[in-house]
């Protein structure tokens, strides 16, 4: 089985991107056969504005742009898809979002096209979310942070493609007393991403 996880981190030393090799690590120990792909989309440059060609692919007017057709190839060569990222105003970071904006495409996500409302593309595909926030849970439940962000990641962007959502974990409180525990949950994670169970 192979999982693509995407991080959206510029720094290669933080505790997103830890986070995202100890989920790595967790993979490739539960089974030898297991695979991983990266893409780090702050180093590798991925533009996440939204212009005129993405309009036009949406509207199916345009051609899908080379960098887009790139990350699709990555996320249908995948057995899953993990995003690995740290808590912005409540979200994902812009960089994330784009690349959710820009990817995941009418006619390859979801179709709304069809004439009985929206068909939903990505089914075979199980979502496993990590995001990191420094604030802690009582932060979150006192001002249903974390029922927005189910609402708007879990349920709005990967439900309306069919995707299952299979882990949806944050990691609170990232500073420097938390990184051992966030680690080895991140490999725990990582350890069950095959797990049929879990699935």
């Amino acid at each position: 089985m192979h999982a693509l996880i995407v991080v959206a981190h510029p720094d290669p030393r933080s505790l997103t991107h830890g986070v995202a090799a100890h989920l790595a690590e967790g993979v490739t120990l539960s089974d030898t056969g297991h695979s991983v792909e990266f893409a780090d989309l702050a180093a590798e440059g991925f533009d996440p504005r939204f212009t005129a060609a993405d309009l036009g692919l949406h509207l199916r007017d345009e051609a899908v742009p080379a960098d887009v057709t790139a990350e699709q190839a990555r996320i249908d060569r995948a057995d899953a898809l993990v995003l690995v990222y740290p808590v912005y105003w409540w979200s994902m970071p812009g960089l994330l979002k784009g690349w959710i904006d820009r990817v995941f495409t009418n006619g390859w996500a979801y179709d709304d096209r069809s004439g009985t409302g929206v068909a939903k593309l990505l089914g075979r595909l199980p979502v496993h979310l990590v995001g990191l926030g420094g604030a802690d849970a009582g932060t979150y439940a006192r001002h249903g942070y974390f029922g927005a962000m189910k609402t708007q990641i879990d349920h709005g962007i990967f439900n309306y493609c069919g995707a299952p959502v299979v882990t949806s974990e944050l990691l609170l409180e990232a500073g420097p007393d938390d990184v051992a525990a966030h680690l080895k949950a991140a490999r725990a994670i990582g350890c069950g991403l095959f797990d049929g169970s879990r699935q």
